[in-house]
Formats: structure tokens, sequence, C-alpha cells
């Protein structure tokens, strides 16, 4: 995973192999690999392994998340979870495809997130208001004011939001972001 190539730029590679506790919030993609510990609250874009000798204690959002380690805490993906072999994960996932490999382990909730596929057979991703405000990390009455207002692009059905997460994300690269 983190020794492919993209054809357009050059991918950014962190490897930590430490013991690290806090809070790390990764807003540029970047190609994370954990091989020691970690506690706290992991936020990023791109790949991360979590490494088959890593023990991690956080909650983690990220893009696509493998685990080849031990995870105690809920997990986000806006793409895709997988559990190696030697994966332990103890607590809730959340992810469009989640895929376990025989020894894996799961021990928790799973929500498979909601996805469209366009005419293009490329896949949609629709996040709820209370993920979006976690994608943000703002608070969900602020998403929904904006919503309300037309500040931010989603679409309302019946008394629920949904957003496109693309279009989220272009909404943040323009700088609407208040």
């Amino acid at each position: 995973m983190l020794g492919k190539k993209n054809d357009t730029h050059a991918q950014k590679v962190l490897d930590v192999d430490a013991s690290l506790q806090g809070n790390l919030v990764f807003k540029d993609a970047v190609n994370l690999q954990i091989n020691g510990s970690f506690e706290g609250k992991l936020e990023t874009k791109g790949d991360l392994l979590i490494g088959e000798h890593a023990v991690v204690r956080a909650d983690i959002v990220g893009e696509r998340i493998t685990i080849a380690g031990n995870v105690t805490g809920d997990v986000a993906a806006l793409s895709e979870i997988r559990l190696t072999p030697t994966a332990r994960l103890f607590g809730n996932i959340k992810a469009p495809t989640f895929v376990m490999e025989k020894g894996s382990v799961f021990q928790g909730s799973s929500y498979m997130l909601s996805s469209e596929t366009k005419e293009t057979g490329s896949r949609r991703l629709f996040l709820t208001l209370d993920e979006v405000a976690h994608y943000l990390s703002v608070e969900s009455n602020l998403v929904s004011e904006w919503a309300e207002n037309g500040k931010l692009p989603g679409a309302r059905e019946g008394k629920n939001w949904r957003f496109e997460k693309q279009r989220v994300d272009e909404w943040i690269a323009n700088g609407r972001i208040v």
C-alpha cells in the first residue's frame, strides 16, 4: 500500500515507529504507517497502515485504513477499512467497504456508509449531517445552519440532510469554510 506510485503527485509518506500520545490531524493526503504505539485521536487523508506490531488506543478517521496490529477505538473510513490476518480491532467501524481477512479479530459494531453509483460507474460517497460535522470538526447544529442557509452544498431528504463528500471537499478547497 505504501509503496505505490501516484501518477500525478509524488506521495508523502510518514512512517512512525515510536510511542506517541495526543491528537494527530493531517489535512493533506499522506501515506501514514504506524509501527509503534499511539494513544489519542488520529485523523488522516490518504492511506493509513497500522503495522503488525503497533498498539493503538485511539479513535481513527481516514480515507483508506489497513489494520495489521492492535487497535482499541472507533474507526471511520471514507473509502475502506481492511483487517489483515494479524489485526485485532476492538471498537466500532464506519465505512462503505469493510474487508476482514481470515484470522483477523473484530469485536464491535459495523456501520456501512451509504454510497451511490453514477452512470459512469464511479462511486459517489454521501455523508450524513453528523458525519460532515465530524469530518469538519464542528458541531452538527453549525453544519445544519450552513446547509439551511445554502452556504454548504447538501440535499434534504425528508427530515435529514445528505452531503456528497466530493462537493464538501470542493467547498473546503474553495475556502468557503467559515
